[in-house]
């Protein structure tokens, strides 16, 4: 009787079979930006949508025009475009003109992808340096903030969506401050549960601490994230801050204060864990995690901004190739004297 399958089956390398590829990973953090996302929409309406929207279409539209003709169209396929676009929208003030964020959306793909050889070559996050050329250039509109809208109100468009490009920006009657900015200017503490289930006033991305953690979970989960850099970032943050408590606890934000307010939850879960931007290395994930959060409370606390997450992620993105160089573990096989 002949055997159909035989007892021994040589295939060529590589033997190892990897379920994990780039438009995968690229399409679960968009999945797990959507509770995010769909807090925004609840809390800011429309505005929300025209400003993600512009964003995304700007990323696409660079990701479009700069690939070369052969692979124009395919660039798309992977969905980085669309990640950057909404990672940048979600960093953004609802009442940002439209075609500000267009820019930044074309900037951030442009100068932050296209521009180092495309995608796996970018040494900064895109959607951050889509941020950082917007908060150079229109400093202004960048830090101008509207509280969420009234119930009812979805469809309403806060004024400055609809600026024409170029003229000045009418800045909306009724604005708000972020709870960084209360606490660091007012010395007024934002109730933490605010701070966690949303109707607070700063970007889309700050709406729902607690949704952007579940989207975390499921990262983990899905294991397209290095759980150490938003742990290591987490953790630096609360002990800085419960150090700082100790000499003026009416002074200075509480650890749970300072992990819920602001964008560190987005930018520690969602940016700082971009894989071509931060350290290959267990050892160096937990030196690029501690420096972005001391960088953060160094520039909450003693700086004249009340924010830098966006800084403190570009910088240690510069330091990344240096990390990654002086914590490569030994290469197996070789001896001291050889190094």
């Amino acid at each position: 009787m002949k055997k159909e399958d035989p007892d021994l089956l040589l295939f060529h390398a590589p033997l190892l079979r990897q379920d994990m590829t780039t438009p995968k990973a690229m399409r679960d953090v968009l999945y797990a930006l959507l509770p995010a996302t769909g807090a925004s929409l609840w809390f800011f309406g429309l505005s929300a949508i025209l400003v993600i929207g512009a964003c995304i279409a700007g990323a696409v539209l660079a990701e479009w025009l700069f690939a070369g003709r052969e692979a124009r169209g395919r660039s798309l396929l992977d969905a980085s475009g669309t990640l950057t676009g909404l990672l940048l929208g979600l960093t953004l003030p609802p009442g940002l003109p439209m075609w500000m964020a267009f820019l930044g959306g074309f900037v951030g793909i442009s100068l932050g992808k296209v521009i180092w050889g495309g995608l796996g070559h970018n040494l900064f996050n895109p959607a951050l340096l889509g941020r950082a050329f917007l908060l150079a250039t229109f400093p202004i509109a960048m830090t101008t903030w509207v509280p969420a809208v009234a119930t009812g109100g979805f469809f309403d468009v806060y004024p400055g969506n609809l600026a024409l490009p170029f003229m000045q920006v009418q800045v909306d009657g009724v604005t708000a401050a972020t709870p960084l900015g209360m606490l660091k200017f007012d010395q007024e503490v934002t109730p933490l549960a605010n701070l966690a289930f949303g109707k607070v006033s700063g970007s889309l991305g700050e709406t729902s601490g607690l949704l952007l953690l579940l989207g975390g979970v499921y990262l983990w989960l899905k294991r397209d994230l290095d759980w150490r850099i938003p742990v290591s970032i987490l953790l630096t943050v609360m002990i800085f801050s419960a150090v700082l408590g100790l000499f003026d606890a009416a002074r200075f934000p509480t650890p749970l204060f300072s992990v819920f307010s602001g964008g560190l939850l987005l930018g520690a879960i969602y940016m700082a864990t971009d894989p071509v931007t931060s350290p290959v290395t267990p050892r160096g994930a937990w030196i690029f995690g501690i420096g972005v959060g001391v960088i953060v409370m160094l520039i909450r606390v003693f700086g004249g901004l009340p924010e830098g997450v966006m800084y403190a992620i570009l910088l240690m993105n510069a330091a990344t190739p240096l990390i990654d160089r002086y914590t490569q573990p030994r290469v197996f096989g070789r001896g001291v004297e050889s190094e």
